[in-house]
């Protein structure tokens, strides 16, 4: 039989899809199952990595691609470190925040109190900090090319860090979100008279990259 109309094969694709949002909606609820004692360990990373293999590896969504990607970057070595154990915490709690398959947007200094003007950026010796997710990469990638340039990378928001960065991928939310309590004492120190500066990641990428 022709299928003039496309009609079974429309009707395939609202099923795939159908398919494919109850198990993007899924994957927010494992995520938020995984990271609710606070931590992450191999063998969940492990879990979340082949259970989207298995059921969303094959669609085109931003937001599942970079969290895969990371997770594929982070096992590729067989070992889910410490950092990168902390890092993915924050990775899943801000995912989770997400609506999934909605377009990921540069976080805006309306929604962020980033610093204005923006103030220029030298490394030797500074003090960088890094939050949220990195467009560029995995976090270590970003203090690696802090590192190269004479920088050095922060432990926590303090009066010794000079640039508090925050990543561009993530909700716009920011006060609740898994990197909201960083942003929060940067501001209260910024308030204080600390000379520490929140700067968006595109504005760190343009003095690295011009």
């Amino acid at each position: 039989m022709v299928d003039l109309h496309q009609e079974f094969e429309r009707s395939l694709y609202f099923q795939q899809a159908r398919i494919d949002r109850r198990s993007a909606d899924a994957l927010v609820g494992i995520t938020a199952g995984l990271t609710a004692d606070g931590k992450i360990n191999q063998l969940e990373a492990e879990f979340l990595k082949t259970w989207i293999e298995t059921h969303l590896i094959h669609i085109e969504d931003p937001v599942v691609n970079i969290l895969y990607q990371r997770l594929a970057d982070m096992l590729s070595d067989g070992i889910l470190d410490e950092d990168e154990s902390i890092e993915l915490l924050e990775i899943l709690h801000q995912f989770s925040g997400i609506s999934v398959g909605a377009p990921q947007r540069a976080t805006g200094v309306s929604s962020l109190p980033l610093n204005d003007p923006v103030p220029d950026l030298d490394w030797l010796n500074r003090v960088f900090l890094f939050t949220g997710v990195m467009a560029y990469g995995p976090r270590k990638d970003c203090e690696s090319l802090v590192l190269e340039r004479g920088g050095v990378i922060g432990n926590s928001v303090s009066k010794k860090v000079h640039f508090l960065v925050v990543g561009s991928v993530g909700n716009e939310q920011w006060l609740h979100s898994s990197y909201g309590t960083k942003i929060k004492k940067a501001v209260e120190l910024r308030n204080s008279g600390v000379p520490i500066a929140i700067i968006s990641e595109t504005h760190w990428q343009q003095v690295l990259f011009g």
